[in-house]
């Protein structure tokens, strides 16, 4: 929260249709609404934008860095997922 009470939104821009969303910034603002004026205001002046995303930072849901063995270490028991498991047929590059 602000010291005006306002909470804070993070603001999230899609430059080109086709991209990916990517991370403005943040702006304060009273409401959903305003906090996207606010973001189109701030961070499109000029014309870098044809997608806008504002979500209010106490919604975000993240998993702990200092967890992130036991978060992330399911994935590595599933060999098939690493490319090291395919064999690459004679005539294709290997890069």
């Amino acid at each position: 929260m602000s010291k005006n009470g306002w909470p804070l939104y993070e603001v999230f821009i899609r430059t080109k249709s086709g991209l990916s969303h990517r991370h403005a910034g943040s702006v304060h603002a009273a409401d959903d609404q305003m906090a996207l004026d606010a973001a189109r205001d701030t961070y499109t002046r000029r014309m870098e934008g044809v997608s806008l995303w504002v979500v209010r930072s106490d919604r975000i849901v993240a998993s702990d860095p200092a967890e992130n063995s036991a978060f992330f270490e399911p994935a590595e028991d599933k060999i098939y997922r690493h490319p090291t498991f395919y064999e690459i047929p004679d005539g294709v590059e290997n890069l």
